[in-house]
């Protein structure tokens, strides 16, 4: 029976499956990509399903359905809002993005010198540096009860609407620049050579090759603005007046009155627009086809006088526009008091940096930027390496890129309404983190982590995998080739991600309006005080403080970039060579 048993037995094994071992490596890798993705699922998913929790739940913890919802239609002042909100960004749309597309246009497809294309392309990101108090207080100054140019406003006021649009035209400007110059710099000069061999008129070649080539660059631009407007707090909160918009209207409700169920409620609606914004954009940047072949010719636009002068003109007068917005800002800030006594001062820095507390919360402000910078560039790239270059992934890779994604779809003001919900509950054993500057950080580089993303995924497709693959079959760890030559050769998108993040962090209010204390109190939110204050010189000397900062960062960035990529990427001039 023995002998009988034996060949049975192994007739049985080939069909046992054998278990999927993973190396030390995997398992690293594996371990380190779920702490990623449940940073995201705490920190980005958890706050999200409880403002959705709290919107149908009554103050004693009940479950009433949707009767918050119903209570908030059912009052004309609250759903005006909602209707403010939208008209109000699609005007925005209406104006920012054709007037970035003929600057995109300026700037790729005609021979205007290039340093003067430099300096409009400077000139233009310029906001990205300021937060968005800044262009509502400027044009206050501007077109105010006291603006130096009132009389061109014909007796209508710049509080409500007009302002709110003024201010997040400014705002959402370079946002949409630099979507379109990407969307308008990659053209096959074929097409335009061979129109120009039929002899098609210039206006022609336009609507039937430029327009359609880069029409999904103008949706992701159209949707990014439209986002970016329907959640901004800081200009709708300076220049708003008596104008209601949403973002403003749950600041109320939680701020104000403590109503977080119809803060709640706010929040949801303010998600909904975003959602679709977001998934108009993620629609069409699936439906995206690549623009150049193998066989493509670069396009050199061919000089015509009257068209370069024009939008020579026409970038001037923008760039023009920039620089008042932003220079009245600087102007208030050094004269003693508007309109009244123009007189040169720097009292109001002294006021801000010495006299008050206000230099406390430009020091945090730096500290938080500091550190998001740094944690942020570290947990965006690794996430996105280990997501990209680790094999067998199975479902984390979707769920990962989702959480990623995801992001960009939450306006600041609803995840931070969120963290206020979630963290500051009694039961959670994260309760510690709420009212620290460690959840402005986390904040930070959850709200801005999309961008970031997308950047790292862009740097690490460009690699190929046989590195890794290399790496194993010679039994070198994983995170020696992540040191040694993924770092060095991603270093240049790395060094953008932490730009990105200081930038974004000195700027923002929205995500930190609900978070911040008296102790951790941010420059951003400082500005929002002094301006309710009527303190109009210290808000602009604060903000002021932070373009300036920011500005000498980026100076800072790229002298560093320099020398540290001619150390480290020695590799691309010998490739070119």
């Amino acid at each position: 029976m023995t002998a009988l048993s034996r060949p049975s037995a192994a007739m049985a094994a080939p069909h046992r499956q054998p278990l999927l071992r993973w190396s030390r490596d995997e398992t690293i890798a594996r371990a380190v990509l779920l702490a990623v993705m449940a940073m995201l699922l705490v920190f980005l998913v958890a706050p999200l399903l409880t403002i959705l929790a709290q919107a149908v739940q009554d103050k004693s913890g009940r479950f009433v359905g949707l009767a918050h919802f119903i209570t908030y239609f059912k009052t004309p002042s609250l759903l005006s809002a909602a209707w403010n909100s939208i008209w109000v960004s699609a005007a925005v749309v209406a104006i920012s993005v054709p007037l970035a597309f003929v600057f995109a246009y300026a700037l790729t497809r005609s021979s205007i010198p290039a340093p003067l294309k430099a300096v409009f392309r400077l000139i233009a990101l310029i906001p990205l540096l300021a937060p968005s108090l800044l262009s509502a207080i400027s044009f206050v100054q501007w077109f105010g009860n006291q603006g130096a140019l009132k009389f061109l406003l014909g007796g209508m006021s710049i509080y409500g609407a007009p302002g709110i649009i003024l201010a997040e035209v400014y705002n959402t400007f370079p946002h949409a620049l630099m979507i379109l110059v990407t969307a308008l710099s990659l053209a096959d000069g074929r097409l335009y050579e061979a129109a120009a061999a039929l002899r098609t008129r210039p206006l022609r070649q336009f609507m039937t090759i430029t327009l359609p080539s880069c029409k999904y660059g103008l949706i992701s631009a159209a949707t990014v603005v439209f986002t970016y407007v329907i959640s901004d707090f800081g200009a709708p909160k300076v220049i708003g007046g008596n104008f209601n918009v949403l973002s403003v209207d749950v600041f109320k409700q939680v701020v104000g009155q403590h109503n977080f169920s119809i803060g709640a409620v706010v929040g949801m609606l303010l998600l909904i627009p975003s959602v679709i914004s977001f998934v108009i954009d993620y629609v069409v940047r699936r439906k995206l086809k690549a623009q150049l072949t193998a066989r493509s010719v670069p396009y050199s636009p061919k000089r015509r006088r009257l068209a370069d002068a024009l939008l020579t003109l026409f970038c001037t007068v923008v760039c023009v526009l920039l620089l008042a917005t932003i220079g009245m800002a600087i102007y208030t800030s050094v004269i003693s008091l508007w309109p009244y006594d123009l007189s040169f001062t720097m009292k109001h820095y002294h006021f801000v940096l010495i006299e008050s507390d206000m230099a406390a919360a430009y020091g945090n402000s730096l500290l938080v930027a500091m550190v998001t910078a740094v944690a942020g560039s570290l947990i965006v790239f690794v996430g996105a390496y280990l997501i990209e270059k680790t094999r067998d992934l199975g479902l984390m890779r979707p769920a990962m890129h989702l959480m990623a994604v995801l992001s960009m779809a939450v306006p600041g003001l609803v995840l931070g309404l969120g963290y206020v919900m979630f963290f500051n509950h009694p039961a959670n054993p994260l309760n510690f983190l709420y009212q620290t500057m460690a959840i402005l950080v986390i904040s930070m580089v959850v709200h801005y982590y999309t961008s970031s993303h997308l950047t790292a995924i862009t740097a690490l497709k460009q690699l190929d995998n046989e590195f890794e693959a290399v790496s194993a079959s010679l039994k070198v760890p994983f995170f020696k080739t992540f040191m040694r030559v993924t770092v060095p050769v991603c270093l240049p998108a790395i060094l953008d991600i932490g730009r990105y993040f200081f930038v974004v962090s000195m700027a923002s209010l929205s995500c930190a309006i609900f978070l911040y204390t008296p102790e951790t109190i941010l420059a951003s939110v400082a500005i929002m005080h002094l301006d309710d204050a009527g303190d109009i010189g210290p808000a602009s000397a604060l903000a002021s403080l932070i373009v300036i900062t920011s500005t000498l960062v980026c100076i800072a960035y790229s002298l560093l970039t320099r020398v540290l990529l001619s150390r480290t990427q020695a590799w691309r001039n010998l490739a070119r060579s």
